[in-house]
């Protein structure tokens, strides 16, 4: 390819909406970003609804779409990808779920999905070696494993002796939904733990959902009770006593080859399980990093030396910075502006002067947009913008939502289109 290579950067949930105490500016638009401008003024903008109109996607729905796969064929549950990048294997017939620790209260009430995110991971591996150790499936003939990965998150994965599981049943987290197949956010939904129902009346699905409730049930007791959880109490911090369940899966999705569809060698840099389980489905190498932490700096820094070490050896990149989404859930306006300059100063700030733009294809997008005014997934369209090698500028004059709505990129109905175009440029075919 003579060099040239593609640089895709998914920053997490940096889409809003404006917001009154910003002077009506997004917290993107309020933030200092020089250099993701510097790339928007040197190439083209647009908008993108990452998976479609009037679609408030989860993070894998939208990821599976903006790399070129459409999530109405390709996407199986969260679950899976979940499990995939965690190190679990299944097979066709177990049950994968995505997990949350919690908080609940009488009545099953969610005090919070999250556990006031100050769960660290240290506890939620106590509290999971305790529920693997304590917790035995009696409903019906079924082993799991459950595993937490970072902090208040973690993946369950039930397996049946002898008999097949369908996913074809209920979330019992209250703030999701699947609508034809797909996770959605389900917006102005009651905080009351959901029952797990079966979606049809197969043998399957009915074991499925009672050997989901069995386990929320019995994780409970054990949870309530567990030290780390007593301490937590004695200290003021919220209770991890529930695991919520959502986007349940019965079979791992099979992705086109991407590298061999567009004859690239493709590498991911990904902070989560998810985006790491789908870019192994997908056929890229992954690049071994740590999880990030609460330091910005140091993250961006660490992955942008990774990046760089890279670069020689292979074509295209994909690159998911968590950053701004949880802020976004918090409703933290400011601390959400604050991220999104850290992450523009430390790994854009940091990469750029190392390498030339003109041997380059950079993308800057979103898999989703995270309204603080919401505290969750809204289905606005995401920024985009496309920079380097020959792509000529538009006009543009810095990266925010209203400015590239004016863009040559116009608006992208679907995330599928995206990826084309990307490797058009990188192909120099446009």
């Amino acid at each position: 390819m003579a060099g040239l290579r593609l640089i895709y950067v998914v920053i997490d949930g940096v889409g809003d909406l404006p917001i009154d105490e910003l002077g009506g500016k997004t917290p993107l638009e309020a933030a200092d970003t020089p250099n993701m401008d510097f790339l928007a003024e040197a190439g083209k903008t647009g908008l993108m609804y990452t998976v479609g109109r009037g679609i408030a996607p989860e993070s894998d729905v939208a990821v599976i779409s903006i790399l070129g796969y459409d999530p109405f064929k390709y996407h199986t549950g969260r679950g899976p990808l979940e499990a995939y990048g965690s190190g679990i294997t299944m097979k066709d017939g177990d049950l994968a779920l995505r997990c949350n620790f919690a908080t609940a209260g009488p009545g099953w009430r969610i005090i919070d999905r999250r556990v006031g995110r100050s769960l660290t991971t240290e506890e939620a591996s106590e509290l999971a070696e305790a529920i693997n150790e304590n917790v035995r499936l009696e409903s019906h003939p079924a082993d799991f494993i459950f595993k937490n990965t970072m902090g208040h998150r973690g993946v369950l994965v039930i397996k049946g002796r002898g008999i097949r599981l369908s996913s074809n049943i209920t979330n019992t987290d209250p703030a999701y939904e699947q609508v034809g197949g797909l996770g959605v956010v389900r917006v102005g939904a009651r905080m009351v733990l959901r029952r797990c129902t079966p979606k049809d009346d197969s043998e399957a699905s009915r074991w499925a959902a009672d050997l989901v409730n069995e386990f929320i049930e019995k994780s409970h007791e054990i949870l309530e009770k567990h030290e780390v959880n007593r301490r937590r109490v004695a200290e003021g911090k919220l209770s991890a006593n529930i695991i919520l369940t959502r986007d349940a899966g019965d079979r791992v999705p099979k992705f086109f080859n991407i590298c061999d569809r567009y004859g690239v060698r493709f590498a991911c840099l990904a902070d989560m399980p998810v985006e790491r389980g789908i870019a192994k489905l997908a056929g890229m190498h992954l690049i071994d990093i740590p999880p990030p932490t609460r330091g910005i700096e140091a993250d961006c820094r660490l992955r942008v030396d990774r990046l760089i070490e890279a670069l020689p050896h292979y074509d295209c990149f994909y690159i998911q910075l968590k950053g701004p989404d949880e802020p976004g859930h918090d409703g933290d306006f400011r601390r959400k502006m604050e991220v999104i300059a850290l992450i523009d100063e430390h790994f854009f700030g940091r990469l750029l002067p190392e390498i030339d733009l003109r041997d380059y294809i950079f993308c800057v997008t979103a898999d989703h947009s995270t309204p603080c005014k919401l505290k969750a997934h809204s289905d606005d369209p995401v920024p985009v913008l496309i920079s380097g090698d020959k792509v000529s500028a538009d006009g543009t004059t810095t990266f925010s939502e209203k400015e590239c709505r004016g863009g040559e990129l116009g608006v992208l109905e679907r995330g599928v289109e995206l990826m084309p175009i990307l490797m058009n440029y990188l192909k120099r075919e446009l």
